[in-house]
């Protein structure tokens, strides 16, 4: 009998040491996002987090920080490149000062439209930024969508480049953004966010850019009655990975984790149209004129010298923006 009890407790000793050794190497990842958790990003990366902790039965186990807890965006991406933050939803916006690369992604009308970025960025030109971005300690597993900019303004509608003519426009922070204005005959005025709505109503400035979801949320649209799609600006966002998390990584646990962010961009993407068509209703009910845009072709064709001057500083992209150009 005392044989047999003792057989029993080392079995369940044996077992328990084996769920706490099991415990002891899941690893668990700290997940940046700066949006609130209803905002279709985030919600795209719980789902991320959920499927990621499932199909490696807990091996892997991330954790989703909402509204930019663990920092603001250019801190966060270098604490994913130092590891100290496992993965994040980053804008290539601010990527250009560290991989030089993804300043394409914020050259003016590189893309058509969203569908032409989808096909880019989910094909072997968006394995090129990611092996861009990996050199830098970051690997790109999916792409998100973070909408297309338009201009809008307190003044009239945008119908051609010459209704930009001297009207101030606030810009996020980035020469590129400037020059694009400039070249439409307006003044660029790189100004924060978080001024804007204050200055749209007082009139420091006459317009800004943005898409509608954020055009909404910010409550622009109650200042600025005037709506102008140019679809200007289509910058991808990424779910990217530390490499030096990534490195200690399976290759098992690697396609369960790429599949999982795959499936979170497919998701992310169905939500943010959603969200898109939902703030454009609310933009129009409100009484703001919108109008598209009927030749693009003119604000194109005033992005030459913003191209010539880019290549001319970074002559070993401009083969990267012709293929990029060239996807039908």
């Amino acid at each position: 009998m005392y044989f047999t009890k003792t057989k029993t407790a080392l079995v369940a000793a044996t077992a328990l040491c084996g769920l706490l050794a099991g415990a002891a190497q899941a690893e668990t990842w700290r997940a940046w996002a700066i949006h609130p958790e209803d905002y279709p990003n985030v919600v795209a990366m719980q789902q991320f987090a959920d499927e990621v902790t499932e199909k490696t039965e807990g091996r892997i186990e991330p954790t989703v920080y909402a509204n930019g807890v663990l920092g603001a965006q250019p801190d966060a991406i270098e604490q994913v490149r130092a590891g100290a933050i496992a993965v994040g939803n980053f804008n290539m916006g601010p990527m250009g000062e560290i991989v030089p690369a993804t300043n394409v992604l914020s050259l003016p009308f590189i893309f058509r439209d969203v569908d032409h970025m989808h096909k880019a960025m989910d094909g072997e030109i968006g394995q090129r930024f990611s092996d861009a971005l990996s050199g830098e300690g970051l690997v790109a597993l999916s792409w998100f969508d973070s909408g297309s900019r338009s201009f809008y303004n307190t003044k009239h509608p945008i119908e051609t480049p010459a209704d930009m003519d001297g009207m101030k426009f606030r810009v996020m922070s980035n020469d590129l953004y400037v020059q694009m204005v400039d070249q439409l005959g307006g003044n660029a005025t790189p100004m924060a966010y978080g001024e804007v709505y204050q200055s749209l109503k007082t009139g420091v400035i006459d317009g800004a850019e943005n898409n509608y979801p954020s055009f909404e949320s910010s409550n622009h649209y109650e200042v600025a009655k005037y709506y102008s799609i140019t679809n200007h600006l289509i910058i991808p966002e990424c779910i990217c990975v530390s490499t030096k998390v990534w490195d200690k990584v399976s290759d098992e646990d690697k396609a369960i984790v790429t599949a999982a962010a795959v499936s979170a961009a497919e998701t992310q993407r169905e939500l943010w149209a959603e969200r898109e068509g939902a703030s454009k209703q609310k933009v129009i009910d409100s009484g703001v004129a919108v109008n598209e845009v009927t030749d693009p072709a003119a604000f194109q064709a005033a992005m030459e010298p913003v191209y010539a001057k880019f290549i001319e500083s970074n002559p070993d992209l401009e083969g990267l923006i012709r293929d990029i150009q060239a996807i039908k």
